[in-house]
This record gives structure tokens, sequence and C-alpha cells, in this order.
């Protein structure tokens, strides 16, 4: 659920910001520009470059040393857990930041929120504070924000999941990111339909976990935007992988670029009752 959230999510921000990019009126403000996180870079054969420094920071804790999987048990670990994910997560909250900015406009927004998801269909959003230009907060982040809560309505994790059906798998090698290694896996998608991407996936070598994502929108959502490309960084919070980070870039008829930098912090997840869990599996 969590993959097919963000990628509705990522839709959304752009098919809905071309919508009133015409009453758009630039700003003679200057402003700095959020600086795009570290993200891997690839030869023109597909495989991994050696990595950028990572935007997490750094564990004090002891390492331990655990056995590295293969890259077939990874992925098939990964897409395990995704299920029992969509099984046991019964919700969570949490606290998000949007930051969207035009810059060909000098126009910028900063909005904090708290987030409230209940499985399997529910989300809301309860403003904090804003910052910045009308625009942007009405015209991005707010029809942003109903784009989510509309797309969890109406989720289908089957269409998007990164699964077989919907995704070629090709493995290109390890990258090391302090003490973590990581698979990397390139995914192309079967399709080319909106709610899909081709790039690269990253996986915990030794517990097949989610941690990043990156790459380009397969299909843009509108004649108006293109070239949609995006980074998504995950954790794991109590035994489930959550996105808590997303850099998105855009060229939008009209407008320009158009940059939306999300992150979630202070995650705090539901587990489903035992029963309720063991039920769904069982069918």
């Amino acid at each position: 659920m969590y993959q097919n959230l963000f990628m509705g999510r990522l839709t959304a921000i752009f098919l809905l910001l071309f919508a009133s990019c015409s009453s758009l009126l630039a700003q003679s403000t200057n402003r700095t520009v959020p600086t795009a996180p570290a993200v891997y870079a690839f030869a023109a054969d597909g495989t991994p470059n050696p990595p950028l420094p990572s935007a997490n920071p750094p564990s004090l804790a002891p390492a331990v040393s655990l056995p590295r999987m293969s890259p077939e048990l990874a992925l098939s670990t990964y897409q395990q857990r995704s299920n029992r994910q969509a099984q046991t997560l019964a919700g969570y909250s949490a606290d998000t930041l949007i930051r969207a900015d035009l810059p060909d406009n000098a126009q910028h927004g900063e909005y904090e929120l708290q987030r409230h998801y209940t499985a399997p269909h529910t989300l809301s959003f309860k403003s904090v504070r804003f910052e910045g230009d009308g625009f942007v907060k009405t015209n991005v982040i707010a029809r942003l924000l109903q784009s989510e809560v509309d797309h969890a309505l109406k989720d289908d994790p089957a269409a998007t999941a990164l699964r077989p059906e919907n995704y070629k798998f090709s493995y290109k090698g390890v990258v090391q990111d302090g003490d973590q290694s990581l698979h990397v896996y390139q995914v192309k998608p079967r399709q080319k339909r909106v709610g899909l991407f081709k790039g690269y996936i990253f996986l915990d070598a030794t517990t097949g976990s989610l941690i990043r994502a990156q790459g380009r929108v397969a299909k843009s959502p509108s004649l108006f935007v293109k070239k949609i490309d995006f980074m998504q960084e995950y954790a794991e919070i109590q035994g489930f992988t959550l996105p808590i980070r997303m850099h998105s870039e855009a060229k939008v008829a009209l407008v320009g670029r158009a940059i939306v930098d999300i992150t979630n912090h202070d995650y705090q997840p539901i587990a489903a009752p035992t029963e309720s869990a063991a039920a769904s599996g069982s069918h």
C-alpha cells in the first residue's frame, strides 16, 4: 500500500499543478530553492556508480553482522514483506512537511500538517502551519493533499505494486551506503501507464527491506507535464516499511520547473489485531 500511495501522490503533484497555471503572476522576490537530496548515479549500461553520501544521519549503534541475502531471496523477501504489511498495518499517524517551489516564478510554499491513515481507504490531514505564496498553497499543496485523499479512497494496490505482473526486474549489483549493503535492481514497467515508473529500487541486502526508489514516471498524467523525476526514501518503523522522504521535479507548461519535497516523521503505526491479521492471511 505504501508504494502505491506514494505513486498516486507523485502523479497528482503535477497533474494538478498546471490546472491554474495561466493565472500565475511571477514575483520579484528571490528565494533559495532547497538542495535536492543525494541520489545514486548509474552508468550507461544501468550499473550503479559509487554512491554519493546518504541523506540519512549515521547510526551510532554498534554494527551487527548479518548474512547477505542473494539478490533473488532479497527481492522475494521484500515482496512477501509488502504483502504482509498490507494485511497487518491498520493505520498510522505522522507529521508531514511539504515544500513546493516554482523557481522560474520565484514562488514557494511550506506546509506543516498532521497526517492520519486508517486502512484500507481513509486518509486525512490537520493543518499546523503554512508559510509562503497563496498560489502555491491553493494550486499546488492543497490540491496535492486532496488528491492523496482521493487516491487512498480508490487505491488498487495490485495495479501499481512492485511485482512481476507490473515490472521487469534486472539485478545490477551491490552498493555500500555507510555500513549498509544494498542490492540494486533496475525496474521497467511492462505497460506504459500512469502509476508506474522506470528506474531503480534499493533493498537492504540483509533484510530485504525497501530502502529507496528513484527514477522517472513511465507516463505523464498530462500533456502539460514532462519528465517527472523522483527519489523516495523509506525506513523501518516498528516493523513497518514507511516513506520518510520524497523529492520530485518536473517541467510544467507555463510554469516551468516544479519542485516538491515531502518529509514524514514521528510515525505512530497501528498494527491490526492478531486475530484479524491471521484471518486476512487465510483467504
